[in-house]
């Protein structure tokens, strides 16, 4: 599944850098900037959203960031107008604008599908579900995807209890500027091709913004665990990776 992204500021300066981050990260991904009014002033336009979802129409679904109140207003508003199909395949987050679009932009890089691009960026508003509070399931689209109560990221299921599978690596981080994001993307796009669940310094790999909180500098230890049917080849690719220095 393809997964674009829609990223409403009241400036223009600030979605076009947003998008310009995350393209950093996520370069297949599609991404869209709708900041700023027509006249090129603070404040949101119903044009530039609406043209924004339509230039990510050929995707498989949308999922819009915004930054302020009246940008999700404005950008209800655009949903009223489009064809039933289009609106029906558009879903609004709630997360952060700047962290809910990274970790949005790296989840659809790995191929996630919009419930999984939802549930990462909801990850920077400190919540799992990802879910809609207006009663629209989010696999069905055309609604808001604001979650309604906090908390930390979902559970890890333990699949190692099934096959028995388990291993475990260390490696020291290399690089001079520590775990910072291009790194932790690679490092998140590299844990997402495996099935078994993965953890490093004991939270989820397969997390953008739970790795970068980590905020490991160079020379910490970072020590990653797996279970799973290819734990072990999991464990190999990611301490073979860091040992690169991700390739900086």
């Amino acid at each position: 599944m393809s997964v674009g992204i829609l990223v409403v500021s009241h400036s223009a300066a600030v979605a076009q850098g947003t998008v310009d981050i995350a393209a950093q990260m996520a370069g297949d991904v599609r991404l869209v900037a709708a900041g700023g009014t027509e006249d090129g002033g603070i404040g949101t336009s119903f044009e530039a959203i609406t043209a924004g979802i339509e230039d990510l129409a050929t995707t498989d679904a949308v999922v819009v960031l915004c930054d302020l109140g009246s940008a999700y207003l404005t950008t209800d508003t655009a949903l009223d107008f489009l064809d039933e199909d289009l609106r029906d395949r558009v879903h609004v987050s709630d997360a952060p604008l700047v962290e809910g679009t990274v970790a949005a932009a790296v989840a659809a890089q790995t191929g996630g599908d919009v419930a999984a691009v939802l549930a990462a960026a909801a990850t920077a508003g400190g919540s799992a579900t990802g879910g809609a509070t207006d009663g629209t399931d989010v696999a069905e689209g055309g609604g808001a995807s604001r979650p309604e109560q906090p908390g930390g990221p979902a559970p890890l299921a333990d699949t190692g209890a099934a096959d028995g599978t388990v291993a475990s690596g260390t490696a020291e981080l290399v690089n001079a500027s520590g775990l910072h994001a291009r790194p932790a993307a690679e490092f998140v796009k590299a844990a997402a091709r495996h099935d078994a669940v993965v953890r490093v310094n004991g939270v989820d790999a397969k997390s953008l913004l739970a790795i970068m909180a980590l905020a490991l500098p160079q020379g910490a230890t970072v020590t990653i665990e797996a279970s799973g049917t290819d734990a072990q080849d999991a464990v190999d690719e990611l301490v073979g990776l860091v040992r690169s220095g991700f390739g900086e």
